[in-house]
């Protein structure tokens, strides 16, 4: 699947989608699990869970940068004189 080609743009897609439902049944959840756990707990569990959508967010920026830079066109691609 070459760089920012249709199928790429749409596989993108469907990751955000499926992070996004994730998270927000996740989000939806927390508060029943709230009533069984210490506060301590879901304050470690909500750390965890920015820090997966922040890794998640990283390596989709880099992997745009690295199309943009490699043979996707972009960076790589312009006339020298």
């Amino acid at each position: 699947m070459g760089c920012f080609s249709l199928a790429w743009a749409m596989q993108l897609c469907i990751y955000i989608v499926i992070v996004v439902a994730i998270w927000s049944i996740i989000k939806l959840l927390l508060p029943y699990v709230t009533q069984f756990l210490p506060a301590i707990v879901v304050q470690i569990i909500q750390i965890v869970l920015w820090a997966i959508i922040a890794i998640i967010c990283i390596y989709i920026i880099f992997g745009l940068i690295a199309c943009l830079l490699s043979a996707g066109g972009g960076l790589g691609h312009f006339p020298t004189r």
